[in-house]
């Protein structure tokens, strides 16, 4: 057996969701993955979490998006699973201690998504008109600029959240564009919203791959999948969120961009309500990545959001 063939893993198996968009998604890593080691056995152990069970409740009352990952996780403990992929911004900032994030693939549209049959704006829709989201960072947002807009929940995965608004219960729903065309459905994106106007969640757009702590033969494996753009923003944007103890009970916004050797880096906190939205912008070198996170939010909480946590920071309900 040669060197290099002895260096390439013999079998993988990527734990996932089963979602549509959780299986293109680690199906598009197995691909990348097989391209790399064509004689590795590679399959995929799909699972359904809790996070797509509870379905009545929005996830900042059940828990977070922590309940998209701990099956997964547990797969990952007890050997089942080599690694898992996940939609990065579904990946608490705060990983437990057995598990780490291996790396972080290019970033594909980090931007939302107006989907609706009617109106091809925000601008368009007419008073009392209902918009569904499943997210407070984007509620907050459009409470804030069209307060005459009925904001209501909206879960489900991304079939299901169609279906609903294909059915009338809505006039409009908000959704993440790299979602719908990564499974060509970007013929019902009527319009993107400009980040200026809907800052996105930290990591939205990439798929993070996590493993179990200390495997450094998979670490070694995965690091051709990296990419230093998607990593130096997305750790800028997690910055921002750990130092703001961020969760789904926090309406919360992080995005970075890369200009040349330099990183600009935006962050918001605001009441769900939209009453108030604090904004804070730094620029900084890409090295100092999650350094320059760690400032726009200590920008952030000097300017007021330490009050708007505290009064949001309270225990979840318990998830059945």
């Amino acid at each position: 057996m040669t060197q290099a063939s002895s260096a390439a893993p013999r079998t993988l198996v990527i734990a996932t969701r089963e979602s549509r968009l959780a299986l293109w998604q680690a199906e598009h890593v197995r691909d990348l993955l097989q391209a790399l080691y064509p004689d590795c056995k590679i399959s995929l152990l799909g699972m359904t979490t809790r996070g797509d069970r509870i379905l009545d409740r929005s996830l900042s009352k059940v828990g977070g998006k922590g309940l998209f990952i701990k099956e997964l996780e547990a797969a990952l403990l007890d050997g089942r699973a080599d690694l898992a992929v996940h939609s990065l911004k579904d990946v608490p900032v705060e990983l437990e201690d057995a598990f780490e994030l291996s790396c972080i693939l290019p970033r594909a549209n980090p931007r939302d998504a107006l989907v609706s049959s009617r109106y091809g704006s925000l601008r368009e829709l007419p008073a009392g008109a209902v918009v569904g989201t499943s997210s407070l960072r984007r509620e907050a947002q459009l409470r804030a600029r069209f307060p005459h807009l009925v904001i209501k929940p909206l879960r489900g995965n991304l079939d299901t959240r169609l279906a609903k608004l294909d059915r009338g219960e809505y006039d409009a729903i908000i959704l993440a564009s790299v979602g719908l065309q990564r499974l060509g459905l970007a013929q019902r994106i009527a319009g993107e919203l400009d980040v200026a106007d809907s800052l996105p969640a930290a990591g939205q757009g990439a798929l993070g791959i996590e493993i179990r702590a200390g495997r450094a033969d998979l670490q070694r494996w995965l690091a051709p999948l990296a990419d230093p753009d998607a990593t130096d923003r997305s750790l800028a944007e997690r910055a921002v969120s750990r130092t703001l103890g961020g969760s789904c009970q926090v309406p919360l916004a992080a995005y970075a961009e890369c200009e040349g050797e330099q990183l600009w880096v935006r962050g918001l906190v605001g009441n769900p309500d939209g009453s108030l939205l604090l904004r804070a912008e730094r620029r900084g070198p890409r090295a100092d990545a999650e350094a320059i996170g760690g400032e726009v939010a200590q920008e952030l909480l000097r300017a007021g959001a330490a009050a708007i946590l505290a009064a949001l920071d309270s225990p979840p309900s318990p998830a059945p």
